[in-house]
């Protein structure tokens, strides 16, 4: 029983397709299969049921892909405590974040880590709380920057800065008159809003209750959802409707004056708190501790509350 082909196990679970699973592992499909199936006869039971169709664990293979996941775990955290004992700050960080964060805070904060910490470049992606999560807990990320609520057993969070939620809208809207606009007014039906999945999306709801509707239902609103929100950006330059932003995303787009009006919300303004989460057991809390300073440094917010 070796590492890799506990690897290759974790992978094809994960892929359930030997062809991306090989192509994951950097390896050939007949490699990857060859090390699959000499572990299964040196353990002497079925790990995968194949199929033409598909690849599926047995109730056996669930068990023990979950233990090779944490054996893989732990050796990268052998790999993780030899890199600890030297310079924390000269190797590449791997951070996630969300959708809504990531690509107003990079363009910040990149500069402001290269300043302090040059030696230490970022590997960078962007994507779901769920999907960030996973790939934290198995080593794959880490850190992520997400909005809290963020709760995960044997991963430390720190609070960086709140951050309030604007109204964007067309030049041509009559609520541009207002010098701030009421939550409770954000209840028509031209109200934009993020697909389901993004945590923004269920922020904005919250901080609106009327965009869901009376009486419990939930249907009665009818939005325009998008992926993203430069789409929505787009969409309320055009006239479609209107929208809420974080603040960080306000000016970061390439519209002349005149086409897009920022209203800030009544008090008390909707925010939200953007907090880095990390695994208790990575060994290199300089970096982290780096990270969050430069973030904390370079964002258009106020410092979170304690």
């Amino acid at each position: 029983m070796t590492l890799t082909e506990l690897r290759y196990i974790v992978t094809l679970a994960q892929e359930q397709h030997f062809g991306h699973a090989a192509e994951r592992c950097h390896v050939s499909q007949p490699t990857l299969s060859v090390g699959v199936k000499k572990l299964e006869d040196e353990l002497g039971v079925m790990i995968f049921e194949r199929s033409k169709s598909a690849v599926r664990l047995t109730p056996v293979g669930e068990s023990i892909v979950a233990q090779a996941q944490k054996v893989l775990e732990q050796a990268q955290g052998i790999r993780e405590l030899a890199q600890s004992g030297k310079n924390q700050l000269a190797a590449p960080l791997k951070v996630g974040a969300i959708y809504t964060i990531g690509p107003y805070l990079f363009p910040h904060l990149i500069p402001q880590l290269h300043k302090v910490a040059p030696q230490m470049p970022l590997y960078i992606e962007e994507n779901f709380t769920h999907v960030l999560r996973d790939k934290l807990r198995n080593g794959e990320l880490d850190a992520i920057i997400i909005a809290l609520p963020f709760q995960e057993a044997d991963v430390l969070t720190k609070p960086l800065y709140d951050e309030p939620f604007c109204v964007l809208l067309p030049a041509a809207h009559p609520w541009t008159a207002k010098s701030s606009i009421d939550a409770a007014l954000l209840n028509d039906k031209s109200l934009l809003l993020l697909g389901e999945g993004h945590c923004f999306r269920d922020q904005v709801l919250e901080a609106c209750p009327a965009t869901t509707g009376k009486g419990g239902s939930g249907h009665q609103h009818t939005t325009v959802e998008s992926s993203s929100l430069e789409t929505i950006r787009h969409m309320v330059a055009s006239g479609l409707g209107i929208s809420v932003l974080p603040l960080s995303a306000v000016d970061s787009h390439h519209y002349a004056p005149g086409i897009l009006e920022i209203r800030p919300l009544s008090a008390p303004v909707p925010f939200r708190t953007v907090a880095i989460a990390w695994r208790a057991s990575f060994p290199r809390p300089k970096a982290i501790e780096m990270l969050a300073d430069s973030i904390r440094l370079c964002s258009v917010s106020q410092p979170a509350h304690k």
